[in-house]
């Protein structure tokens, strides 16, 4: 429950602190004093987005803390997931600069705004005249009944076998598509691999091939050369070995002389076994150097084909080639595989479609039964706020497909009036009966005790006499199970509430600004008494303010 709010800096609010009590509260002020700006504050830290223009003073910054007392809610396993410390009290807090950039904390811990809104939805639920509106949305018709199923576990149960469902769906759609879209190219893919396997490609073939045939382009230059290099180091009585070996005999003679001319002997006479075995290799190339027109034909062709490739699937040697091979090799074989993967994946979605129709009809029973006691127990509670005869039917329509709450559709069929036939809601139902049908759902949904505290802004909008009384003690039934807030103008819900706070307005520097009192018992009184008179504040209506209160607490 929500025991402390700070509000600093936020529309009329230049500083408020206010604690709050356990069971029912009112909270009542002249139009326009503030009362609605509470709840602007109080859920920016439930996780709504900020607007700076709500800033009070533009050069300062915005700041709102609140304190709940969360000893009895399972909201660890959140605090786990986010890595948060779970301490209790729980403080969230927000703040706003002057340049409209933001804020939030959990416990002094930073967070995004996705952690406040998170547990904002277990802490407060923020009941807005105008929220009536919601009864015509099909989720919230559904979380309606499913929030009093009395076998839960059968939704969860069928949510699990959904999202196999739905993940064998999806499976079998991407597959199929490919399938399609594959068998589309298959003809153009066999193409492009058999002019591939065709060539019997080999990694590296092409530098070889560019070498040999760059060889024997120039086969006659080569040999001729080297023929020429062999005979100035071997050929003829007087060549360069020959003339080298009798300055290697002369050196090796006086080599003992010095140890440097030593080191000079045994260099030349490495040099002159150095050119003796390049004049080995010049005579063993050149033995190899031939002119082969028919080789070269062959060399060139191949070439040319490898080349034609490369160019059509934009690569530059034959390794990528060959894994554009492996790659088409690999699309083709998927292609025949393609059938036998989709006929299993039919075969599981078969069984997995009959298992969850199944589980969607027990699902639908026991929402009907749900549906049954929300019908029953919202007559009684219209009957109470004088609609004695309204009636609330949730007629179940079924989806064509699967959805995650299962094939239901609900819609809310009511008539306000004996003898009227039953028609949708949204078409027959005044603003007035909208709002006693929206506080007896309410009513409903609170007794499971699914929220700690509730705010209702206003939601007595257009109630008056003997039916605000009435609004009145509902709204006291529920309090004894959780923390209800009420913002009202009526005398009749003020007097039965435990505590009273009254927001008013006032002058400061020229400036106004809005604040916020607990109210002590006279002041009770007198304040549901001025609400009695309107204007000024008689004996009689503080006679009557006394009876309100004495007759709602007897």
């Amino acid at each position: 429950m929500l025991k402390h709010l700070d509000i600093q800096n936020y529309a009329l609010i230049r500083n408020f602190s206010m604690d709050f009590d356990s069971g029912f509260s009112v909270i009542t002020g002249e139009t326009g004093a503030g009362k609605s700006i509470l709840l602007g504050a109080l859920s920016l830290i439930l996780g709504q987005r900020a607007d700076v223009q709500a800033l009070m003073d533009k050069e300062k910054k915005c700041v709102i803390e609140g304190t709940f007392d969360i000893v009895n809610l399972d909201l660890k396993p959140i605090f786990d997931e986010e890595n948060l410390d779970y301490e209790n009290p729980l403080i969230l807090r927000r703040e706003i600069a002057a340049n409209g950039k933001s804020r939030a904390f959990v416990n002094d811990t930073p967070v995004n705004l996705n952690v406040l809104k998170t547990l904002g939805e277990r802490l407060v639920d923020i009941h807005s005249q105008h929220e009536t509106l919601t009864l015509n949305e099909s989720n919230f018709r559904l979380n309606l009944v499913d929030a009093l199923l009395e076998k839960s576990e059968i939704l969860n149960d069928y949510r699990s076998t959904y999202q196999a469902y739905k993940k064998v769906s999806e499976e079998l759609k991407h597959l199929t598509d490919a399938d399609s879209k594959l068998k589309a190219d298959q003809d153009y893919f066999q193409f492009l691999f058999a002019e591939l396997e065709e060539l019997h490609l080999v990694a590296g073939e092409q530098e070889t091939m560019e070498q040999d045939l760059e060889m024997m382009n120039h086969a006659e230059e080569i040999k001729r050369t080297l023929l020429q290099s062999s005979e100035t180091l071997t050929g003829g009585d007087e060549n360069v070995l020959s003339a080298l070996q009798t300055a290697d005999v002369n050196l090796k003679k006086i080599a003992k002389i010095s140890s440097n001319l030593e080191e000079i002997s045994n260099r030349f006479h490495s040099t002159i076994v150095e050119l003796k075995d390049i004049d080995s290799e010049l005579n063993s190339i050149s033995d190899t150097v031939h002119f082969d027109p028919e080789k070269q034909i062959a060399l060139t062709e191949r070439l040319d084909k490898i080349y034609r490739l490369q160019t059509k699937h934009q690569v530059k040697t034959t390794t990528e080639l060959l894994t554009i091979q492996s790659d088409l090799s690999s699309k083709l074989l998927d292609i025949s595989t393609y059938s036998e993967r989709i006929e299993k994946l039919q075969v599981q979605l078969s069984e997995l479609t009959e298992n969850l129709t199944k589980k969607a009809e027990i699902l639908t029973l026991v929402r009907k039964k749900s549906a049954q006691h929300i019908e029953k127990q919202v007559q009684q509670t219209l009957s109470q706020l004088g609609m004695k005869d309204a009636r609330l039917e949730l007629q179940f329509l079924q989806t064509l497909d699967f959805t995650e709450h299962g094939k239901d559709f609900i819609k809310f069929m009511f008539s306000a009036n004996l003898g009227s036939e039953l028609r949708e809601l949204s078409k027959v139902a005044s603003g007035g009966e909208l709002s006693r049908l929206m506080l007896a759902i309410k009513s409903i949904i609170n007794q499971q005790n699914i929220l700690p505290t509730i705010i209702f802004d206003e939601i007595d909008t257009g109630v008056s006499g003997d039916i605000a009384g009435k609004v009145a003690k509902i709204m006291q039934e529920m309090s004894k199970s959780m923390q209800v807030i009420v913002i009202t103008h009526l005398p009749q819900m003020a007097a039965k509430a435990r505590t009273h706070y009254r927001v008013y307005k006032r002058l400061d520097n020229q400036q106004t600004i809005s604040e916020i009192k607990q109210l002590g018992s006279n002041e009770h009184i007198h304040a549901i008494a001025s609400m009695i008179s309107n204007e000024t504040v008689t004996d009689s209506a503080i006679s009557a303010a006394k009876e309100l209160i004495n007759d709602f607490q007897n």
